[in-house]
Parts: structure tokens; sequence; C-alpha cells
């Protein structure tokens, strides 16, 4: 806990506590018990809001294991026909032997493959394994740049930056056709 609540818990909550308790033993009146039931309810409630809410927007923490996987084109984001005929044209996998296979298709039918290798920055550094990509020559614009990492509580996706379409989103996914 913070200074402040730390300062409130010494100079008010614990003597106000003390002159409730005691004058609740010698009056027995009800009505102080419950002020003080309902006092350290209230900061009970109070810690456990603060603790599930700090957890629901915390950020999840990567390691290398949490890149490996397939990759297809987020169509959350953006709706319409660019999405899907990226959805249907790009996709990607990272092995756990820390390959990358970039396949360029057209739907189902992969018609060609990009590879190359992953590693991840150290995650003490940045509190979050960021991923490094190191393809080979020649590559497609969607790899010439590493990706950026967006992570929320539950889950993570990456984008990267293409001289054609600007910002190119994907999550973590199996391709499907689009229905």
């Amino acid at each position: 806990m913070g200074f402040g609540f730390n300062l409130f818990f010494i100079l008010i909550l614990v003597p106000l506590t003390g002159i409730l308790l005691i004058v609740w033993l010698i009056s027995r009146k009800l009505i102080v018990g419950k002020i003080l039931g309902l006092i350290w309810l209230g900061i009970f409630g109070l810690g456990t809001l603060v603790t599930i809410l700090n957890w629901l927007t915390s950020k999840t923490e990567l390691d290398k294991d949490d890149y490996y996987g397939e990759y297809v084109i987020n169509r959350d984001y953006f709706k319409g026909e660019q999405t899907d005929w990226q959805y249907d044209h790009f996709r990607f996998k990272i092995t756990d032997n820390d390959s990358i296979f970039f396949y360029v298709t057209d739907k189902e039918k992969i018609l060609k493959t990009y590879r190359g290798t992953i590693k991840t920055t150290d995650p003490r550094n940045y509190n979050s394994a960021r991923l490094i990509i190191e393809m080979e020559e020649p590559t497609h614009h969607i790899l010439a740049s590493n990706p950026t990492t967006y992570r929320s509580a539950w889950d993570f996706y990456l984008v990267f930056k293409s001289p054609k379409f600007y910002n190119v989103f994907f999550e973590k996914g199996k391709w499907e056709p689009i229905e």
C-alpha cells in the first residue's frame, strides 16, 4: 500500500477502531458494533476491488515460448475487403526451434514461403520479451522490420509496419476459410 494509506491507517483507522471498540464494549449498543463492522467491511471491500481491478488491467508478461504458434491477420480491428484479402493472403508460423515461416497464400494454398529465425530480448529489460525477426534475403515487405507487440491482461497481438499496407495486425490462431 502507499504512503497515504499507511498514514490513514495509523493516524485515523486504528485509533477510530480502538475508540469504537471501547465504546461498544462499555455501552453494549448494537449500533456501535454495526458501525465498526461496516468500516472494516468497507476497507476489505475496497482492498478486494483494487486487487481485482489491478489484475484486470495488468498486461500479460510474455516469454519466448509465448510467441510459438500460428498467426493470422486479425480481422477484429478493421473490417472489410482489404482485411479479408490480407487474411486470405498472409499468415506465418513460429516453431519451437526458433524458425519463422511466412506464407504468401491464396486462401488455403501456399504460394511462397519466406524463412527466417527469431529471438527475443531479455524479459528483465522490458518486463516482457520482445520479438526479433531475422529473415533470409530477399524477404517480404511485411517482415522488413520487427513487429510491435501489444499486450492486454489475457492476450497479445503483433503489428508489422508495411510500406504498402501501413500497419498489419496479426493474432495467434489457425487459418480458416472466411464464410
